[in-house]
């Protein structure tokens, strides 16, 4: 039998997050990006980028390995007309993983921060891949598979074998929203309710509850990175790319600090009056339903394509 592998001691370890993501080409560039990006954070944690020319949201997704099972969160968008080799990308991480902690009956779950198609499209490929269990992205199935009786003040604790997940319900975004905290990376995986892009509170009083608990839950934590799903803010404080861009050559990194998740927070309490669009250095927030900022941001979208990126 092969032995536990110890997620325990000296945890959370401090992996490499000194990595320049894809991030689109210019128009009339003959290079294209690779579909998936695939960065190793630590012997145990992966996390993926799918290319904007797969689609322009460029997705992260999570791939945590623990002694029994891994999970994947997040599969991401496709499109129909660009080959996502997702499934492909997953196997040979796992195949490589496999090689250096040989084990038999290793069993994947894929498992969604939210159940947005942009997070959940490239569930089918795995449909019907052995030892795989996909949780659909319903709440009642999340609940149900996750152990959730008292959604969403509750945390609940997932094993992945030795590697034990902290998982609480943030509806806000999406009704199904999760936040997860690993002890081994120390990562707060925050779906798209926090991120260094646009944070879409569809509905607010939810969403500025889910935030102020999501505060709560990292202060008790040795929190190392704050991760989303996306990158949407260039280097300029304040400025976003535009929706749909495919070019974003001065992004910021993902990580967030706990200080920004605060910051998040703080700027949440004071809009929670004001419907509409709020920009802030490192993000904006939408306050209220799609139609508020939707003609705003398809005017940016289609200046966007008729001017190059700044």
């Amino acid at each position: 039998m092969p032995s536990d592998l110890d997620f325990t001691t000296n945890a959370p370890v401090h992996g490499d997050l000194d990595v320049r993501w894809i991030h689109g080409r210019p128009r009339g560039a003959r290079e294209t990006d690779p579909p998936i990006q695939v960065h190793r954070y630590d012997p145990h944690t992966y996390v993926l980028r799918q290319s904007k020319a797969l689609t322009a949201e460029a997705p992260f997704l999570y791939l945590l390995f623990g002694s029994e099972r891994a999970v994947l969160f997040d599969t991401g968008a496709s499109k129909k007309t660009v080959a996502n080799p997702l499934r492909e990308t997953v196997d040979g991480i796992v195949d490589a993983w496999l090689a250096e902690h040989p084990r038999e009956d290793y069993e994947l779950v894929v498992a969604h921060t939210h159940g947005h198609l942009d997070h959940v499209e490239g569930d089918a490929q795995f449909a019907d891949r052995p030892l795989t269990t996909i949780v659909d992205r319903e709440l009642a199935e999340v609940q149900a598979f996750f152990g959730f009786t008292d959604w969403p003040d509750q945390v609940v604790e997932f094993d992945l074998g030795g590697r034990v997940l902290d998982l609480t319900g943030t509806p806000g975004h999406h009704r199904a929203s999760l936040t997860i905290y690993d002890p081994w990376s120390g990562f707060l995986i925050t779906a798209d309710n926090v991120l260094p892009g646009r944070i879409y509170a569809f509905d607010f009083p939810t969403y500025l509850d889910s935030i102020e608990r999501t505060v709560e839950f990292a202060e008790t934590r040795s929190v190392t990175h704050v991760m989303g799903c996306h990158i949407e803010m260039s280097r300029e404080p304040g400025r976003d790319y535009p929706a749909g861009c495919s070019y974003q050559p001065d992004e910021v990194p993902l990580q967030m600090t706990v200080q920004q998740l605060i910051a998040v927070r703080d700027a949440a309490r004071s809009v929670k009056d004001q419907p509409g669009a709020h920009t802030f250095d490192d993000f904006l927030i939408m306050n209220g339903p799609y139609r508020r900022y939707i003609v705003p941001l398809l005017a940016r979208a289609l200046w966007a394509k008729v001017r190059p990126p700044r």
